[in-house]
């Protein structure tokens, strides 16, 4: 729930479509494709490893290279620091940076700088981490951040951009970086001395650092989005792109994330990025499983976008328009959130599924939606 306090508020891409700097020239956002169109695949391997293949249009091909075919030139692989081996550690983000630039992608590199998940409720510091203070943390996120980055850079899969935590809305690497303590206090020195340790990181030690983001889970809050930026921006934290979580059924219409994209870009002359998102193409029921949505009334525009496979593919298709139409062409792109993530892995390695289940892009037989549209340059018909 958003409290009152916070309401006091490398290789090429696919050639058409390069990751777009700032000082571009603006062109009719109708007439071009957007410069990121993607997915986070991390847990790809877990799949794989459970039996699970996947095909379009009747061709059967590793996912990257199903989502290459249909125009994506991005993924997004998160990163943890000491979890259980092939759960989203270094080794395995390394091995699909790989197959995603064989496939002609790019990466973006999401450090969760915990051992498992981080988001606005979760930022546990890594156990090999715990007990430092905070100046001797912020050495080891600088180091961390820039030992990850050429990790990859030594392999030839340079990240074209980084995030510098996952959902810090609250802050990252709890207690030491956590803004809101529970007697309704507020504490940025510590989260913008880790942010820009992991910044200076990114950029240590490359002569093309990535392009960095900083992601928050404010999809559509224009309030909560413009309290967290003006904070970071105002103690002179250097980034480039202000990357959201936009969930409809948790974050509200879409009109409200046009809105807001307008706002932010206009506001920080800066490119935004939605960098998680998702979309339901049925409601389950009866399966014994749990799963985020369930029922009609928790989507906002279920009118416009109901919950079947084309519904699916019609919300995907509103969002490239609302990002296409983000003033000073400052609208980047979208990257689907484990859009292969099919029932029978769960998010913590067991057997039981995950709550994402109904909001793939591949059906439970492996077979692609017709929302992989999406990903297509404008060039490309729809299918």
């Amino acid at each position: 729930m958003y409290s009152r306090r916070r309401l006091l508020s490398a290789m090429s891409l696919l050639a058409a479509t390069p990751i777009i700097g700032p000082g571009e020239p603006a062109v009719p956002s109708a007439g071009r494709a957007l410069s990121v169109r993607g997915a986070d695949i991390s847990s790809l391997l877990k799949e794989e490893a459970a039996g699970r293949t996947f095909e379009d249009k009747g061709r059967i091909a590793p996912v990257e290279r199903l989502l290459s075919a249909c125009g994506a030139n991005v993924v997004r692989l998160r990163v943890w620091v000491n979890p259980p081996p092939g759960d989203s550690d270094l080794a395995s983000a390394l091995g699909l940076a790989r197959r995603a630039h064989a496939a002609g992608m790019q990466v973006l590199l999401d450090l969760h700088y915990s051992d498992s998940w981080a988001d606005k409720d979760n930022q546990t510091t890594p156990t090999a981490w715990s007990g430092q203070d905070l100046s001797t943390l912020v050495a080891t996120v600088r180091a961390y951040t820039r030992d990850t980055v050429r990790a990859f850079a030594a392999q030839g899969t340079p990240p074209a951009m980084i995030q510098i935590g996952n959902e810090v809305t609250n802050g990252m690497l709890w207690p030491g970086g956590r803004v809101y303590d529970e007697q309704g206090g507020e504490h940025w020195d510590g989260f913008v001395a880790l942010l820009r340790a992991g910044l200076q990181g990114a950029a240590d030690l490359t002569s093309a650092p990535p392009r960095t983001l900083i992601h928050i889970d404010r999809g559509g809050d224009i309030g909560g989005a413009r309290y967290f930026y003006d904070h970071i921006l105002g103690a002179d934290v250097r980034f480039d792109v202000v990357a959201l979580s936009y969930y409809p059924f948790w974050h509200g219409p879409l009109a409200t994330l046009r809105a807001q994209l307008a706002d932010l870009a206009t506001r920080y002359g800066k490119d935004v990025l939605v960098v998680e998102t998702a979309y339901p193409w049925l409601l389950p029921s009866g399966d014994g499983r749990q799963y985020y949505v369930t029922r009609a009334d928790q989507l906002p525009d279920s009118a416009l976008f109901p919950a079947t496979s084309q519904g699916q593919g019609a919300y995907f298709e509103a969002l490239r328009t609302a990002v296409r139409q983000v003033p000073g062409r400052r609208g980047l792109g979208f990257l689907a959130w484990e859009p292969a993530w099919l029932p029978g892995v769960d998010r913590d390695g067991g057997s039981e599924g995950d709550p994402y289940g109904n909001l793939t892009m591949f059906d439970w037989n492996g077979a692609g939606l017709p929302s992989l549209a999406a990903f297509r340059p404008v060039s490309v018909p729809r299918r």
